[in-house]
C-alpha cells in the first residue's frame, strides 16, 4: 500500500498570499528604478533628457574641409575652441529622412534659447559618404536648415574620428538605385571646455523644448 503524498495532518510548503508577492515584486522595481536613477544622478547632478556622458569625457579633435568664407578650406575642429560648444552630427546629404530631420530639430532647438546663447553653439555635420559630400555641397545642405559647418574628412582619418565618438556606418547597395549609407544617428554635445556632456539618439530630438533645455543647461554651466 502507498502512502498519500500528503497525509492528512501533515504540514505542506508554506504558501505565500497574492498580495504579497505583488508587494514584493514592486518593492523590487521601485529598488531598481531607484538605483537607475542613483547611478544616472551620479553621472550627472542634471536631470538631463538625453544620456549624459561621465564627468570629464573629452572630445575628440578632428580636420577635414568645410565652406568656410565662401571657399572651401582646411578645418580643424578642436572641442570647445573660442568657448564655444558643439552639436555634432554624423549624417550624409543623400540621407532620406534621418539626416534631414536631425539637422532641422537641432536648429530649432537653439532657436529656442535665449539669444545671448545662441551664438554660443555650433552645428557641426560631419559626412560619412565623403565620395559623394563634396564641400561645397556639405555647405549648401547644412546652411538650407539654418547656420552650420558641413565638414568632409577623407577615408580613412573619417574611419578613426567616427570610432572616437562611437560612431558606425556602413554603405549598403540599393538594387536599381545609389547606395545609402547605415549610420549611428546621434548628435553629440559638446561643452565649452571640449568636454562630452550629452548624447540624444534621433528619435529624442522631435521633443525641441526638452533638447533646447539641455542646450541652454550646458550653455549656462559649461
Amino acid at each position: 500500500m502507498t502512502a498519500p503524498a500528503h497525509p492528512e495532518g501533515a504540514a505542506g510548503p508554506a504558501t505565500r498570499p497574492w498580495y504579497v508577492s505583488a508587494g514584493l515584486a514592486l518593492a523590487a522595481v521601485a529598488l531598481l528604478l531607484g538605483l537607475a536613477w542613483g547611478a544616472a544622478r551620479l553621472r550627472s547632478p542634471y536631470p538631463f533628457y538625453g544620456t549624459a556622458y561621465p564627468a570629464g569625457t573629452q572630445a575628440a579633435p578632428f580636420q577635414g574641409v568645410a565652406v568656410q568664407g565662401g571657399a572651401a578650406r582646411p578645418f580643424a575642429f578642436t572641442p570647445g575652441a573660442g568657448g564655444q560648444a558643439t552639436a555634432l552630427f554624423f549624417g550624409f546629404t543623400h540621407c532620406a529622412s534621418i539626416c534631414p530631420l536631425s539637422l532641422s530639430y537641432l536648429n530649432k532647438a537653439r532657436a529656442l534659447l535665449p539669444a545671448e546663447l545662441r551664438s554660443k553653439l555650433n552645428i557641426v555635420l560631419v559626412s560619412v559618404d565623403p565620395a559623394r559630400d563634396t564641400p561645397a555641397r556639405l555647405g549648401e545642405y547644412v546652411g538650407f536648415f539654418g547656420s552650420g559647418t558641413g565638414v568632409r574628412i577623407p577615408e580613412p582619418a573619417l574611419g578613426q574620428v567616427a570610432q572616437a565618438y562611437g560612431v558606425a556606418y556602413q554603405k549598403a547597395e540599393l538594387q536599381g538605385a545609389a547606395y545609402q549609407i547605415n549610420h549611428t544617428t546621434a548628435t553629440y554635445l559638446i561643452d565649452a571646455r571640449g568636454q562630452l556632456r550629452v548624447l540624444w539618439d534621433y528619435t529624442q530630438l522631435p521633443q525641441v523644448e526638452r533638447v533646447k533645455a539641455d542646450l541652454q543647461y550646458v550653455l549656462e554651466t559649461p
